[in-house]
């Protein structure tokens, strides 16, 4: 037998390492009963079960009714020809990887056969003396499959996970949100999920995705905001050889791995505005260069982006571009704070117990009145991860059997003083109030820090500004709780 180019040493197949860990059932198509004992004898003696058809007709029956792990079937069959019985399999079993045989070894063939979804192809004439050849075709073929099964019946998992009423909560709040999330999941339209800290931004990202006509495609995450500005272009967009020291060899950025699928930006509120140059043109164009290179390259990606600042005040602080803005601000979800959520506390609070007791094998039976009437009543300036990491901290700490007690709750909750601050008296010589306000203003912000610890998510919401906003005032007046 003349081998096929697929198989020699110069173009070898597809190779997935690893090694078949049980026996694989094979059916063998062939029209010609001594081309199919052949290939049935190589195949048992590797150590495969092996079923066998006569034609097409035949074959589809047997894939129907039993558990097949490949298909190998020759091309030239009367009646329905090996590479539309390919196309059929696939119709039944879209997983099945299929391997075609043919005696006559072309180009041309080859590509047919890819086009028809064929894994790779084999030339005839073949007998045992070409038993490695098949073997590792054979195994390298079926180990796809299997990857490919295993990956579908992971994207259903994650679709279940991520679906609507699996995200908790009952709040008209929350659930106006996932209206709008359910609108919009099916279309290609851009994202910007709005909300705090801790909301659960990328839970909604997730949800967008896993309902689309992209859930079998890569969701790929980037936090803008955990990256360097020199690093967080390359990460993005990929780079070529050479392009900046230690760049040894070229790399795909994450706009390419989500091609056909979707990106989620999140912190997208702490991207330079060079880089916000550069993600603009993707957003309007599709296309994009890796940094080092003058080609640009064509993808399709669904982007849904987050923050939690406000970028209408970004805007007009010149901290983001209004183009890019609206570019992104498409379709808006703002997913509400856990403070205007009371009525979904409860829920979640028991949510994240049910799970922490599994987790941890604890016996923790649920909350007291008392202590679910604290939790709904506190601001929750975390939100929802707060409240997680609360209630499985209350499970590990916990000591003895029953319910968490309000005693249980740390000080926090059983006390919550308000600001006070007043105004000063305006003498008869003046004063400069300018100064007079930048000085209540710093004692209302060290105030609240020191009210929380110097928690500055907590002061900012006790405050009511955004946390950008918080964190600039306190470089800006050069407040450090080191020296207060």
């Amino acid at each position: 037998m003349h081998r096929s180019g697929c198989l020699n040493s110069d173009n070898p197949p597809p190779h997935l390492g690893g090694n078949l860990l049980r026996k694989s059932h094979i059916l063998v198509v062939d029209d010609e009963e001594l081309y199919r004992r052949a290939l049935e004898r190589i195949l048992k003696r590797v150590g495969h079960t092996v079923a066998t058809a006569r034609d097409a007709t035949e074959a589809l029956a047997i894939v129907s009714e039993q558990g097949v792990d490949l298909v190998l079937a020759d091309i030239q069959m009367p009646g329905i020809n090996g590479l539309e019985l390919v196309r059929q399999v696939h119709e039944i079993s879209p997983d099945l990887p299929c391997i075609v045989v043919t005696g006559y070894g072309t180009p041309k063939n080859s590509v047919e056969a890819l086009r028809a979804g064929a894994f790779w192809y084999l030339e005839k004439p073949f007998d045992q003396g070409h038993l490695d050849v098949v073997r590792a075709l054979v195994e390298h073929a079926i180990e796809l499959g299997r990857l490919k099964s295993e990956n579908r019946i992971l994207q259903k998992q994650l679709a279940s996970r991520y679906g609507f009423d699996n995200i908790i909560g009952n709040s008209a709040a929350l659930r106006g949100a996932l209206d709008v999330v359910s609108k919009v999941a099916a279309t290609d339209s851009t994202v910007l999920i709005t909300g705090e800290s801790g909301t659960g931004k990328e839970l909604i990202a997730r949800a967008v995705h896993y309902n689309s006509s992209r859930a079998d495609r890569m969701f790929v995450t980037v936090n803008c905001g955990a990256i360097p500005e020199e690093l967080l272009e390359s990460e993005l967009f990929g780079h070529v050889r050479g392009a900046f020291t230690n760049a040894t060899t070229n790399r795909e950025g994450r706009f390419a791995v989500a091609h056909e699928g979707t990106i989620f930006l999140d912190e997208i509120g702490d991207m330079s505005p060079n880089l916000q140059v550069k993600l603009l043109r993707v957003l309007q164009n599709q296309t994009f260069e890796p940094v080092g290179s003058s080609k640009s390259l064509t993808v399709d990606v669904r982007v849904v982006a987050a923050t939690n600042q406000n970028l209408e005040e970004a805007i007009r602080e010149r901290r983001f571009r209004e183009d890019l803005f609206f570019r992104l601000n498409v379709i808006p979800i703002e997913i509400p704070p856990l403070r205007e959520r009371p009525d979904d506390i409860p829920v979640l609070a028991q949510h994240f117990l049910e799970n922490a007791i599994r987790d941890k094998d604890a016996a923790v039976h649920g909350f007291t009145e008392e202590a679910l009437d604290l939790l709904a009543s506190y601001p929750w300036p975390g939100n929802v991860r707060e409240l997680e990491n609360l209630v499985e901290r209350l499970v590990v700490t916990r000591v003895g059997d029953g319910e968490i007690r309000a005693a249980d709750l740390p000080d926090c909750f059983r006390a919550t003083p308000a600001l006070t601050l007043s105004a000063p008296l305006v003498p008869s010589t003046g004063l400069s109030f300018k100064d007079v306000v930048d000085g209540f203003e710093a004692d209302l912000i060290r105030q609240a820090l020191e009210h929380t610890q110097w928690n500055k998510n907590r002061a900012a919401q006790l405050l009511g500004l955004n946390r950008t906003t918080l964190l600039e005032k306190i470089k800006k007046k050069g407040l450090d709780h080191t020296k207060h």
